[in-house]
């Protein structure tokens, strides 16, 4: 019943007022510019966490759309490196034109893991959904052949899939070429064919993604708010005795702070991701679409103050 519900709020939110949808996106985004993103990390880098940056407008539909987005993530490198932030940036190929041109979008995200790495900065992929996966990973193979320490990927483990990407992307994994994931649950609205849509069969592939990438040497950003995995987790880092330079805890703006607070006070490394942009109304939208859990979260916000 709970399920009919949320799906009937999530599909009548997105005609609201955007002030309506205001109200719950503004404790998860930082801003609609490149100084709101850098005032947000700027605090969570005071509270001994990193970031990592991300702009909003993914699933451009031409290519001077794409153009403009790569124009702003080079004014946000040079922004953030000239602001001495502690953080690294996230991008999603589709936001570069992987839907219309991917070669265009290879060179346009090469531009910026380019510039990143002329900084000593890294750049993650962000994994998007399942359709994308294979020309994702095509892509991200192909930037660490000239980049091999400065860009990154994310592994989801709810696609029945990732299991395999992950003994094949192994095969890359050396003191030359060291891999270094992201692994996430996953958000988009995938089918039983492809992904577990059981919480608690995401949790064992997650656990078991985990412990072989960590086993492997893989350095790993832990993303999570999910207690049950961050215990999991630390049972994993013990059982290896896995270095702290080699793994860290990464979670939404917004979400968890005090989990987040307890995880940094324990000695480990935090990541916060912080997404901006003039498109979060779309970005919001678009993750209720894909989630309509979050409908009862947006009613919760619009009563409860924080």
């Amino acid at each position: 019943m709970a399920s009919i519900i949320n799906k009937a709020i999530a599909s009548v939110i997105p005609y609201c007022p955007k002030k309506f949808i205001w109200a719950f996106s503004k404790k998860y985004i930082a801003g609609v510019n490149v100084q709101d993103a850098i005032r947000v990390a700027q605090n969570l880098n005071e509270l001994g966490v990193e970031v990592t940056v991300d702009l909003l407008g993914e699933f451009v539909i031409n290519i001077q759309q794409a153009e403009d987005h790569l124009k702003e993530y080079l004014h946000i490198i040079e922004t953030f490196e000239g602001a001495k932030i502690k953080g690294n940036y996230s991008l999603k190929p589709t936001s570069f034109g992987l839907l219309i041109n991917p070669e265009k979008c290879y060179h346009n995200i090469r531009s910026i893991v380019s510039l990143a790495s002329a900084h000593n900065n890294f750049v993650r992929i962000d994994m998007e959904d399942a359709q994308r996966v294979d020309q994702e990973l095509e892509l991200y193979l192909k930037l660490k052949q000239e980049f091999p320490d400065n860009v990154g990927l994310v592994l989801q483990a709810y696609l029945k899939r990732t299991a395999a990407d992950v003994e094949n992307l192994l095969k890359e994994h050396s003191a030359d070429s060291p891999l270094n994931f992201r692994l996430c649950k996953g958000i988009y609205n995938e089918s039983a064919d492809i992904a577990f849509k059981d919480a608690e069969k995401i949790n064992q592939n997650y656990l078991k993604l985990l412990d072989r990438l960590l086993y492997q040497g893989v350095y790993v950003g832990i993303a999570t708010h999910d207690q049950t995995l961050i215990k999991g987790a630390y049972e994993i880092i013990e059982k290896y005795r896995v270095p702290k330079d080699m793994y860290e805890f990464q979670m939404l703006y917004g979400v968890s702070p005090n989990l987040r607070g307890s995880i940094v006070a324990s000695g480990h490394k935090m990541r916060v991701y912080v997404p901006y942009g003039e498109d979060w109304f779309g970005y919001s939208t678009r993750r209720l679409k894909e989630n309509p859990k979050m409908a009862q979260h947006i009613i919760k916000s619009l009563f409860v103050k924080n």
